[in-house]
């Protein structure tokens, strides 16, 4: 009986020196390391996005990147593409440091913007938050065609055909003598308008700019003369350009080039 429990007491022994942790000279048992390590991650942001060049339409983007990545690293922009539901890339720029510069041309727009970032190890792949931004862009005045027009004394609104004026911005309006002549375009989404004014009669008109019918600002024109007529419209949905005879031999007659400062 004596045999059979020292052999139990040796076999205990055995296995609890098997399972305790190794001890260190100090008695002191060593440090264990945790099971796994955060993984190192970088983010991307957009810092900066407007609009740089309101004539030519360019869009400038400034982004951080934290940690810098490799330099010369491609880094791309998209737009969200409401229609397709989608995500697209429209440009791309190179990191330098932790910045990039993108620049692009688009037309005037409401968009959601990004940067991206490949994975270089030991970082994954980085996407900054989307940014909306309103790009204003000046564009011709009929670019969206003649909502209406009309007048007194046999009106004439003649818009520029496309082949001879592509940047749908000319016309000529012109009325008999005591008349006046006028045409309404959709301002929808557009914020200033820019006219040069020529007047081509042989007298005094007014041309003046109308919310619908109400009217915004005018400018009084002796003959064969050359001059601008501006205006802020925004939230203007309806444009009225109208040119009035005040004195003259044969009407008012006017030739204008038009542009407006719009998203669309």
């Amino acid at each position: 009986m004596r045999a059979v429990v020292g052999l139990l007491i040796l076999a205990l022994t055995g296995c609890a020196a098997q399972v305790a942790p190794a001890m260190s000279l100090g008695g002191t048992a060593p440090a264990v390391a945790p099971a796994s390590a955060a993984a190192p991650a970088r983010t991307a942001k957009i810092t900066t996005i407007r609009t740089t060049d309101s004539t030519k339409g360019v869009i400038t983007v400034i982004g951080s990147l934290s940690p810098a990545p490799k330099a010369g690293t491609r880094i791309p922009l998209h737009q969200w593409i409401p229609a397709a539901k989608r995500w697209q890339e429209i440009a791309h720029g190179y990191s330098s440091g932790s910045s990039v510069t993108i620049k692009t041309v688009q037309p005037g727009s409401v968009r959601t913007y990004r940067i991206a970032v490949g994975p270089q190890a030991p970082y994954p792949a980085a996407i900054s938050p989307g940014i909306s931004l309103k790009h204003y862009v000046w564009r011709g005045i009929f670019k969206r065609g003649v909502l209406a027009a009309g007048g007194k004394g046999a009106p004439q609104f003649t818009v520029v055909p496309p082949n001879e004026g592509p940047r749908r911005a000319e016309a000529d309006l012109l009325a008999n003598k005591g008349g006046f002549v006028w045409g309404d375009v959709d301002s929808t989404g557009c914020s200033s308008v820019r006219n040069w004014l020529g007047n081509l009669t042989d007298g005094t008109v007014r041309v003046s700019l109308h919310n619908g019918t109400k009217a915004i600002t005018s400018v009084r024109q002796a003959q064969e003369t050359e001059t601008w007529l501006d205006a802020k419209i925004l939230g203007v949905t309806r444009l009225r350009l109208q040119v009035t005879d005040l004195k003259s031999g044969y009407g008012p007659y006017a030739s204008i080039d038009s542009l407006m400062l719009c998203t669309n």
